[in-house]
């Protein structure tokens, strides 16, 4: 079975939607919505959104105006910056944006937010073993949906979106957001281990230097995950073995 040995990993750094809790395919859903509605306006014929390809390829792990440019670049398209203050559905990308929220948080509020049951098994047998844990995401939205799902003090410390626009942080598959979580574990990459789910999210940790990387396979892209650099490939976190314990002190 895949292993975490804690001789040599002191934390793990867990990205967000689709690893930690079940919304992933919310936003996957809101995201098609918006940019449907968007490119049925458009001049060309209309090619759908696809929820596995573009999504991962250029949405999954990355703020919302992020997302929007780069699915929009993907199609030979742009728009106007706008403004964070933009009318829902406003053709700009802070408008596309702002659209998404608010269909991500309707839904998220009506139906609940879920944690994987075997991600909490894991986060919980890593932390009595000594290991320290932390959450990611590139949505300003996350600590309140880690929060609902009533995990959040299963990690040390969150990294998300308003971080990565206060700090200035690039977006995945840049590691920054990676790194600046270890940094406030005081952890060394090549010590810590990361979980994801998406390729842009498996590549920024083999860039970043993580020791070892988990890829998440929700349904065949294992091959595409081990492409990007992911060490080990599970379908659900319940594959995973830890072994040890980390050392007092050990960084």
């Amino acid at each position: 079975m895949p292993v975490i040995d804690l001789a040599q990993i002191s934390a793990v750094v867990f990205d967000t939607d689709g690893v930690v809790t079940d919304t992933a395919r919310v936003h996957a859903a809101a995201w098609k919505r918006v940019f449907d509605t968007f490119l049925r306006g458009g001049p060309g014929p209309f090619e759908p959104f696809d929820v596995r390809r573009d999504y991962l390829a250029h949405v999954d792990g990355r703020p919302r105006p992020d997302a929007v440019r780069a699915f929009l670049s993907s199609r030979g398209l742009a728009l106007p910056e706008g403004r964070p203050g933009d009318a829902a559905g406003s053709p700009t990308v802070h408008g596309l944006a702002r659209a998404e929220e608010q269909l991500f948080l309707e839904q998220s509020g009506r139906h609940g937010v879920a944690a994987f049951p075997d991600t909490v098994a894991l986060l919980r047998d890593l932390r009595r073993r000594g290991c320290r844990t932390a959450v990611v995401s590139g949505s300003g939205n996350s600590r309140a949906v880690v929060a609902a799902a009533g995990v959040l003090h299963l990690f040390d410390t969150l990294v998300d979106g308003e971080d990565a626009a206060r700090l200035g942080l690039a977006c995945l598959p840049d590691p920054a957001l990676l790194l600046e979580a270890v940094r406030r574990l005081d952890v060394p990459p090549k010590a810590a281990a990361l979980v994801e789910d998406s390729a842009p999210g498996v590549t920024a940790g083999r860039l970043g230097g993580f020791g070892l990387v988990v890829g998440v396979d929700h349904g065949g892209r294992a091959a595409h995950l081990a492409g990007a650099g992911a060490g080990v490939v599970v379908t659900g976190l319940g594959e995973l073995t830890v072994t040890g314990r980390v050392r007092v002190g050990a960084r």
